[in-house]
């Protein structure tokens, strides 16, 4: 995935959401209530686990120190946030 500027993208960024990655692209896993893993950087992980039903972090999130980070954004957040312009 890139974005608007060239630049490759995180693969938990949705393709709506022109927001740019933030740290490394392989930070945290999050798993959709289908048992599909996407895996990005911090500021995607956690708008991808505010937005979609069901979703969780990975159990081996637990371990790392950006699982804390993600969570606690997420809920912050309302549900695909690249919808509403933030």
């Amino acid at each position: 995935m890139t974005a608007a500027n060239g630049g490759r993208r995180c693969a938990a960024a949705d393709q709506a959401d022109p927001t740019p990655c933030e740290g490394r692209h392989t930070v945290v896993t999050v798993i959709d209530r289908n048992g599909a893993q996407h895996t990005g950087c911090i500021h995607h992980t956690a708008r991808l686990l505010a937005s979609l039903e069901g979703a969780r972090l990975h159990p081996s999130a637990a371990v790392l120190p950006f699982a804390c980070e993600v969570y606690c954004r997420a809920d912050q957040l309302l549900p695909f946030p690249w919808q509403l312009g933030r």
